[in-house]
């Protein structure tokens, strides 16, 4: 089993109880500081957002199918007042707990399963090449996403790619997917499509820069249509990295590497998926 599988069984497992990130991730063999980042990479969840959002789930089942007052529900699920537990059911839902049991059913709501890491449903991931890239500047656009919110991630690229051959300064033809963690945030990360450039300057408006320091890189190929590149992130994250004996460096979470063997109008062909290490 994965390590990301492993913390998702513990999980499922505990999540009734007040379960911590420490007694996760020693139970996923990764850092708490590591399983956070590749949790959210591999999964679109944050562990936190995880953990509330399967309680409240289960709590919404218990509300049309059981005779449990909502205080009872509540405490259940982990909350200490009717109060707390209604605001984060309709945080989550966008309806109140008092709703759903005068509806007597769930349609409305989208529940969370739990998630299953099937390993047969993976490809075999391709052995990685190494490659040490300078200092590179990047210019692009932008936006602070929550996991599990990466459906809306083409969009950006979708305008992005309206400046195709336009942006001053551009460095080769590839375009580049940069994923960066917010400090001290575990619910949500940073995205930019972006191209590198020789310098910041004369950008087109709304375009922020970022500056990636030298960096040694992992570089896995992914075959076939984008959408399926969360299933080669788990194979990275949660199967190659822990039994590789090579740590997760830090900056930048990864990027995606789009070049000519990528159609951007198809969405298929070969993405390169590059991740900083440290051997």
């Amino acid at each position: 089993m994965s390590a990301i599988g492993r913390a998702i069984w513990f999980i499922e497992s505990h999540f009734g109880d007040d379960i911590s990130l420490e007694e996760i991730s020693d139970v996923a063999g990764l850092s708490r500081y590591h399983l956070s980042r590749v949790f959210g990479l591999v999964t679109g969840h944050s562990i936190s957002g995880y953990i509330r959002a399967r309680r409240l789930s289960l709590a919404a089942l218990a509300l049309i199918r059981h005779s449990s007052s909502i205080l009872e529900v509540a405490l259940d699920a982990g909350y200490g007042s009717h109060e707390a537990f209604t605001r984060a059911f309709r945080e989550q839902f966008g309806i109140t707990p008092d709703a759903v049991r005068k509806q007597g059913h769930t349609r409305n709501l989208m529940l969370l399963e739990p998630i299953r890491m099937d390993p047969a449903r993976f490809t075999d991931l391709e052995p990685p090449r190494f490659e040490t890239l300078p200092s590179m500047l990047f210019a692009g656009l932008q936006e602070i996403y929550p996991y599990g919110g990466n459906a809306a991630i083409p969009s950006l690229w979708q305008k992005f790619n309206t400046y195709e051959g336009s942006i001053s300064g551009q460095r080769g033809t590839a375009a580049y997917g940069i994923c960066t963690h917010i400090a001290g945030e575990t619910e949500k990360f940073r995205y930019m499509a972006a191209v590198a450039v020789d310098n910041g300057s004369d950008l087109p408006e709304g375009f922020a820069t970022l500056k990636i320091p030298s960096q040694r890189y992992a570089v896995f190929a992914h075959r076939g249509h984008v959408s399926g590149i969360p299933a080669t992130m788990h194979q990275i994250f949660g199967t190659w990295l822990p039994v590789s004996g090579i740590e997760f460096a830090d900056m930048p979470d990864m990027f995606e590497r789009y070049d000519e063997r990528f159609d951007p109008y198809t969405g298929m062909g070969l993405t390169e998926i590059w991740i900083p290490v440290r051997e």
